[in-house]
């Protein structure tokens, strides 16, 4: 009982102590102490792995599940991604941003968010880990590791739905940490859960996502070739995505903090 009551007195002088006796700017550099591009790049592997094991094992799980019920699986699949990136984004943001995006990493660099020198090791950090979580969910449901899908998704209506996605998801990240750091997300989980529905591409809006899904051939996999990836209109597509960040960092450059900095908070 003396342990105890000496614990619980240890506890409530360091609870004292950081609430009370250190300054606001003691706490604000105690939170938001640097954090080393290893752990960064570790965060992000870690994140994107996370991530598309849930998009492929809930994927599959779905198809499993729903008896030949191709919405109800889509449906099951939605909720599942939708809840795992508000969970990732909420863990992993304060320490790497919770990119988990080529494109929001390339995007964030254009504004200033993070180094042009680091973005390639972001990239390639999250393309580590969209292909090892994909073969964590064929693992866990006894598949073959790799297999080249064989769903075709293709044409013009394919990449603007892409467009369309990647557009929405931007403007929803940027506008919320700019203006409601707290809520990106959420915002987030909530437009990608929109967007399965609402895009005849069911919303990748993610190279890296991309990428990883065209190694496996079960439910809402994208195909090995996609057109999105290795044709002309992907590379405008790109080009419009960089425009589209150019204008609103011009928009928004009145505004509080940069997205770096208020995706952290």
């Amino acid at each position: 009982m003396a342990q105890y009551i000496r614990l619980r007195d240890y506890i409530l002088q360091t609870f004292r102590r950081k609430a009370f006796l250190l300054s606001p700017s003691e706490h604000a550099a105690e939170r938001y102490q640097p954090v080393s591009l290893a752990r960064r790049l570790g965060a992000e592997t870690v994140g994107t792995a996370l991530l598309l094991a849930t998009v492929v094992g809930s994927g599959i799980m779905a198809e499993r599940l729903s008896g030949g019920n191709t919405a109800i699986a889509l449906l099951a699949n939605t909720l599942a991604t939708g809840a795992a990136l508000v969970a990732l984004i909420l863990t992993f943001g304060p320490i790497s941003g919770a990119h988990f995006n080529p494109a929001v990493t390339f995007t964030d660099a254009i504004e200033g968010g993070i180094s042009w020198r680091e973005t390639p090791t972001y990239i390639l950090s999250q393309v580590a880990g969209a292909i090892l979580g994909t073969i964590s969910a064929h693992l866990m449901f006894q598949l073959p590791l790799l297999s080249l899908s064989r769903h075709i998704r293709s044409g013009r209506s394919q990449v603007f739905s892409e467009f369309v996605a990647t557009f929405g998801l931007l403007s929803v990240i940027w506008g919320c940490s700019r203006l409601r750091s707290s809520a990106v997300a959420f915002a987030v989980g909530s437009y990608i859960t929109a967007g399965y529905w609402f895009t005849a591409s069911t919303s990748f809006a993610n190279p890296a996502v991309t990428l990883a899904r065209a190694h496996g051939h079960v439910f809402g996999y994208s195909p090995c070739r996609r057109a999105l990836v290795h044709t002309r209109p992907a590379r405008r597509r790109a080009r419009r995505d960089v425009s589209v960040s150019l204008a609103r960092a011009w928009l928004a450059k009145n505004s509080t903090g940069n997205c770096r900095s208020a995706w952290r908070r």
